[in-house]
């Protein structure tokens, strides 16, 4: 008996001695690694990669670039049953132990005793914490310890609270999710407090391995670890019998979702990640920076489908090129066969891609990529006359089996006829391109901004990239140069043929209007309706090309992009639709050049502002007051109290436009382009029933640019069509065919509900009878006669008076492009 309690105090004084050496052997170990481990520090104020995300004027969510999805929740936003599946999951001692589970790494010891390998084991949500934060994922012996010293100095310096909200924020969920909100929206398209605890379950298990327990990639797998964890949970009563026999029966509903986009406007996504990116670096991507754009979410909506029916309208006209593709299908039964034919086509927005299963007399019948079968009727099918060229087409056919045939590719389109119900039309991917962009005058606000039919077919911006010849739309800032050059709207000017010549040319230039015939004398606001084109040449050289070319920079045009000579009349110049926005806004806003702009705000990942857009506005009295006061004292001025995007307000020293032209000019222009609308090239937008909108067609030589610039006091709105090769459009295709119907469509939905505003009459003008014919005053009871409004300086003061005698001059123009505009 003796001897037994001797070897037991042997063994109990060489148990002690292995713990105290292993005690001993561990401090070492931590004297050693201490110093060497990373601070904590930065745990507390830490910075996850969350992605850029660019929100419209109202907070939706345009588009989000990075490389890792992740959605940073607070603690108290995730649900406690997700907390409780993750700890049944990962950790269910994890509020007991100090951030270590000896209990675990003894399990783990046993291991590798009894098969001398190393495993993970007995790493607990903090030591993980520490491993994602600080440490790589090789397995080694120091790796370990380095996480051990870890845990317990995290434990120290942070709650578990704290700890439980790092580690679900950062943890790595499968398909580019990080974090517990990101997987949510991944796998199943729903914020963490709309989950079901099966779809809880199956996310909760996914740490172990991301990618062998995925449920999109593995189901079966994932199916077998989601019952797992909610036998953990039952076990440990975080849930009830019932729960986990309803759970358990749950199917697998997981599916990948993408970014879920509440607004369409690739573009302008575009224009706000360079910004990002030329702001941030590549930190723009990691740093979880948020940019609001100026962009109006219900305008964008109806300026992308004003767009595309613009752009489908002109492509029906001209006429079907052909089928997308053909197979020889007969020997195919399964739809899922039929549908993986129509993989090799692109996606475009707004059409579907279908396969032709049947064809009729005058019908046929197909399946989309989506597995609908659809049925084309004779209005979807009739309009497919083969294409031969821009000016022409075949004749249009009669049966099906002129335009498809069993087996073909094919893309459908949803028609919105005015009248009637819609309908699936036989489509094409437009050869044609299309921009549009509509501004506020008044600070330069980008509302809304299309740059092409389809993005992902095209990034190439035509809103901001695209520089055209802007055709007789540039006819107005000529105008206004003559009103500046003491013209009247009543001013004749002789519309007859002119011929230049000039050595440098191969030919002489004979411009001609785009009817072909010549009027006499014209006044300029007829002139103008009506865009004579020989009027606005003559009229050009009498007030001079470089005055004008100076003076359209006023309008904030560059004169390098603005030809030094006589087809400047016609506008032959390089200009982007966003130019154009922005010249014509100085003549909706009282005459203030104010520039364009689409970003509202920056902020970072915490919320804070790191740019707050102060835009060039138009101000009235007392903000222009404030605003001189502050440039002379800065020191005494009151900031203005303004609201941004966010609905929050900011105190700023507004910045105020200058005067770009004269008040009196600007009603002059103001009102001659309301007669474009009412009475001119533009008479089609008579359809919206208002009286404020003013603007100018513009078509350029064979066609190749088609352009209506419009306005009233609220908006203006910029459409463009064209070939990005600068092909020619078509024979009548000019700007009141091609490119007024999408500004019409746009701005009805636009003003719905804005007020009709004609500005009022400037001081120093007058009213006046003259004649319709001379553009002289005349008295009360002449039948020719019309009202006229003249500047009191200008205005004629004698029947036998005007402005039209004026010496022509002699300009020989060079590098003349001819540029027409139609009546």
């Amino acid at each position: 008996m003796k001897s037994f309690y001797r070897l037991l105090r042997y063994l109990v004084y060489f148990l002690f001695g292995l713990s105290l050496i292993g005690a001993v052997t561990l401090f070492g170990a931590y004297l050693y690694l201490e110093p060497k481990l990373p601070s904590i520090e930065t745990l507390k104020d830490v910075r996850l990669q969350v992605p850029l995300r660019i929100y419209s004027n109202d907070h939706l969510l345009i588009a989000e670039f990075g490389e890792k999805r992740r959605e940073p929740l607070d603690f108290d936003q995730i649900p406690p049953i997700m907390i409780n599946a993750f700890l049944a999951a990962e950790d269910d001692r994890f509020f007991q132990h100090p951030g270590v589970d000896y209990q675990g790494i003894l399990r783990a010891a046993i291991q590798l005793l009894l098969t001398g390998e190393r495993r993970q084991g007995g790493s607990t949500i903090t030591m993980q914490v520490a491993r994602n934060f600080f440490l790589s994922s090789k397995k080694t012996y120091t790796r370990k310890l380095n996480e051990i010293f870890l845990a317990l100095k995290i434990e120290r310096m942070l709650s578990k609270e704290e700890i439980l909200k790092l580690y679900l924020n950062k943890i790595y969920l499968g398909h580019r999710s990080y974090g517990v909100g990101a997987a949510a929206l991944v796998y199943y398209g729903r914020p963490v407090e709309k989950l079901e605890l099966s779809e809880i379950a199956m996310i909760a298990g996914l740490p172990k391995a991301p990618s062998r327990y995925n449920p999109i990639s593995d189901p079966a797998r994932a199916l077998v670890r989601r019952n797992y964890v909610l036998g953990r949970m039952r076990e440990l009563n975080y849930i009830s019998q019932f729960e986990y026999d309803t759970a358990k029966a749950a199917p697998i509903t997981a599916k990948l979702h993408t970014t879920p986009s509440e607004v369409e406007a690739p573009y302008v996504a575009e224009m706000a990640r360079a910004e990002a990116v030329s702001r941030f670096g590549q930190d723009a991507y990691t740093s979880g920076y948020s940019i609001t754009t100026t962009i109006d979410s219900h305008l964008q909506s109806a300026a992308n489908h004003a767009l595309r029916q613009a752009i489908q309208s002109y492509d029906k006209r001209h006429g079907y090129r052909g089928v997308a593709g053909h197979y020889d299908i007969a020997d195919i039964e399964e739809d899922i066969e039929l549908i993986a034919l129509l993989e090799e086509l692109p996606e475009v927005t707004s059409m579907k891609k279908a396969i032709v299963t049947a064809i009729g007399e005058q019908s046929a019948e197909a399946l989309t990529a989506q597995g609908e079968r659809l049925t084309l009727e004779w209005p979807g099918l009739s309009w497919a006359s083969a294409y031969v060229d821009h000016d022409i087409k075949k004749k249009a056919p009669k049966q099906t089996h002129e335009v498809l045939s069993v087996g073909d590719l094919i893309y459908l389109y949803h028609e919105t006829p005015e009248e009637g119900d819609p309908y699936w039309r036989l489509a094409q991917i437009p050869a044609a391109a299309g921009a549009l962009i509509s501004v506020s005058p008044y600070n330069g606000s980008i509302m809304a901004l299309v740059g092409g039919y389809d993005f992902y077919l095209s990034k190439f911006n035509r809103v901001t990239q695209a520089k055209r010849q802007p055709g007789s739309g540039f006819k107005p800032f000529i105008y206004s140069a003559a009103l500046e050059a003491d013209f009247t709207p009543a001013t004749l000017i002789n519309d007859a043929p002119v011929v230049f010549e000039d050595d440098g040319l191969e030919a002489v230039w004979r411009p001609e209007n785009y009817s072909g015939k010549f009027f006499g004398p014209t006044r300029l606001r007829y002139a103008l309706t009506h865009s004579r084109n020989l009027v606005s040449i003559r009229l050009l050289r009498k007030i001079g090309i470089k005055h004008a070319i100076t003076y359209a920079t006023r309008f904030g045009f560059d004169k390098n992009d603005l030809p030094h000579d006589l087809s400047l009349a016609l506008g032959s110049g390089s200009v982007t639709p966003l130019a154009m926005a922005g010249g014509y806004s100085v003549l909706a806003n009282g005459g203030f050049y104010v520039p364009p702009h689409v970003i509202d705000s920056i902020r970072d990942d915490q919320g804070n502002v790191l740019y707050q857009a102060n835009p060039i506005q138009v101000c009235d009295e007392s903000m222009r007051q404030l605003a001189e006061k502050a440039s002379q004292h800065a020191e005494e001025a009151t900031p203005l109290e303004t609201e941004n995007a966010d609905g929050e307000t900011a105190s700023v020293i507004p910045r105020c436009a200058k005067r770009a032209i004269t008040e009196q000019n600007q009603y002059l222009m103001h009102s001659m382009l309301r007669d474009v609308i009412q009475q001119g090239t533009a008479r089609k937008a008579r359809s919206l029933g208002r009286m404020d909108i003013a603007g100018k067609t513009g078509t350029t030589n064979d066609q190749r640019d088609a352009w209506f610039n419009g306005f009233n006091h609220y908006l203006v709105t910029t459409t463009w069509l064209g070939f990005d090769n600068v092909e020619p459009l078509g024979r009548g295709e000019v700007g009141g065919r091609a490119a007024l119907p999408a500004w019409i469509d746009y701005m009805r939905v636009a003003l719905n509900g804005i007020k009709e505003v004609i500005p009022d009459m400037p001081p120093k003008m007058v009213t006046m009878r003259i004649d319709v014919d001379t553009g002289q005053p005349v008295g009360v009871g002449n039948a020719n006669a019309i009202f006229e409004v003249f500047e009191i300086d200008n205005a004629p003061k004698l029947p036998d008076t005007g402005r039209t005698g004026q010496n022509e001059g002699s300009v020989s123009p060079s590098n003349i492009t001819p540029i027409e505009d139609p009546f």
